[in-house]
């Protein structure tokens, strides 16, 4: 069977990742198999997943108004 590496990730990510395995009486390398199984056999409804985003998107910023960063932009480059 092939291996992944994943480098990089945050010592309290690991943490977390290390608690939920003892949680459910397995060691992070079964924990992680058992994540990475059930996300790949999650079907992805690519134009629901753009939806679901932009729900979260609008949740985040909700009724903000953001202008065009064009004449900051300009002026700092006239300095």
């Amino acid at each position: 069977m092939p291996d992944v590496l994943i480098r990089g990730l945050d010592a309290r990510l690991i943490a977390s990742l290390k608690a939920r395995a003892r949680t459910n009486g397995r060691s992070l390398q079964a924990e992680l198999r058992d994540l990475v199984e059930r996300a790949a056999a999650t079907p992805v409804d690519p134009k629901k997943e753009f939806l679901a985003r932009l729900r979260r998107f609008r949740k985040r910023f909700g009724d903000r108004r953001f202008t065009s960063s064009v004449d900051l932009i300009r002026e700092d480059r006239q300095r």
